[in-house]
């Protein structure tokens, strides 16, 4: 068996049974249930939900996004052995973890196989909450050139590269393009201040002004509960993304959520904590491999210029990469979610193949 015949590179051709076209991202691909599915699985399987709400199936693949580009290597090798497997364990882990200390629930229902989530549809508050407890990437760029202020938050004089911040620092950016929101650019990817949160919390998906301050503390407390668990594996959790949205349970009740993944190499940087204390950086996440695309072409600037995304696509999709690099991520993503789940990260011999033969057995999904 080739190991590429193992990487599951395209997720939005399965023979899932849906009525609405299916919606692929980056990694994952989304199919929406039909009506009927949806409230024949809720009653079935007593999932904690409203009796019509959408439920879908979300699929992740093996596929590698960088500086918003999808990459490939060398043997037609279309994505990186195990990366899906891995980051679905690691946001399982947390999001038990979470409900385990009484945080927030997550909009996954089922865990049917290690590539599929069932989830049910949510109101996706448009922020991209991003948590810092160190100064690097592109934080660290803008900080060396002379920006202090960022997402309305002071630094001080005198950071270091890769330094501990004085505290977590919270800084939100636009979730996709919002229009008419007063002093926010319609762009995607924008920082934003709390008091523009406050001034248009409707406009970002809140319901009310006060969850503002429930989000943050579940930042906080989500960013605490996976860096401590982290610490105990010497790793240090340096920065990360969280997703919030809405969904209604089975009483009727409105709660916020976590989504999307949390606490993944994808999502995070995490640091092996022994080669920090020695002055190292040792990346345990997807860093590395944006490391190691900027050292690998000539013109770094094409990965780091927005304006130069036509000639970044192209890069993207003529050059295959050394089979090594993607191999070494496949190490790193493997062996973190190993060392967070204390379970090794299986390879499927054929993804596709198992995924349609447990949504049929199981669920009924197949058409």
């Amino acid at each position: 068996m080739s190991l590429a015949r193992q990487v599951l590179a395209v997720n939005d051709d399965l023979p899932i049974r849906t009525n609405t076209p299916v919606h692929s991202g980056k990694v994952r691909s989304v199919y929406w249930l039909t009506p009927e599915d949806s409230q024949r699985l809720i009653a079935q399987k007593g999932y904690d939900v409203a009796p019509d709400a959408p439920l879908a199936i979300m699929v992740i693949s093996d596929r590698i996004s960088a500086f918003d580009c999808i990459w490939h290597a060398e043997g037609d090798m279309q994505g990186v052995p195990g990366k899906g497997a891995a980051l679905n364990a690691i946001s399982n882990y947390w999001f038990r973890l979470f409900k385990s200390k009484g945080l927030a629930d997550s909009h996954i229902l089922d865990i049917p196989h290690p590539l599929v989530w069932i989830v049910q549809k949510a109101r996706p508050v448009m922020v991209e909450a991003i948590c810092r407890q160190y100064i690097t990437g592109s934080m660290w760029r803008a900080y060396s050139k002379g920006e202090r202020n960022f997402c309305g938050i002071q630094l001080p004089e005198g950071l270091a590269k890769d330094q501990a911040l004085p505290e977590l620092l919270i800084t939100p950016s636009t979730k996709g393009i919002l229009k008419g929101i007063p002093g926010v650019p319609e762009a995607d990817d924008v920082n934003i201040t709390r008091q523009d949160l406050e001034h248009n919390f409707k406009a970002f998906g809140f319901s009310a002004k006060s969850d503002i301050a429930a989000y943050e503390t579940l930042l906080k407390q989500g960013f605490g509960v996976i860096s401590d668990a982290l610490k105990r594996n010497d790793q240090i959790f340096v920065d990360t993304k969280f997703e919030f949205g809405y969904v209604t349970d089975s009483n009727g009740q409105e709660k916020l959520i976590y989504m999307d993944e949390v606490g993944t190499p994808d999502s995070s940087r995490i640091w092996d904590a022994k080669a920090y204390g020695e002055g190292k950086i040792v990346e345990n996440s997807k860093e590395g491999f944006r490391q190691f695309l900027l050292n690998h072409f000539p013109d770094p600037d094409i990965l780091l210029n927005k304006d130069r995304m036509p000639e970044r696509e192209a890069l993207a999709r003529d050059n295959a990469l050394p089979l090594d690099a993607l191999m070494d991520i496949s190490r790193t993503y493997t062996g973190i979610a190993e060392k967070i789940t204390g379970q090794p990260v299986a390879l499927s011999d054929n993804p596709k193949a198992e995924i349609v033969q447990v949504l049929q057995d199981q669920f009924g999904l197949i058409d």
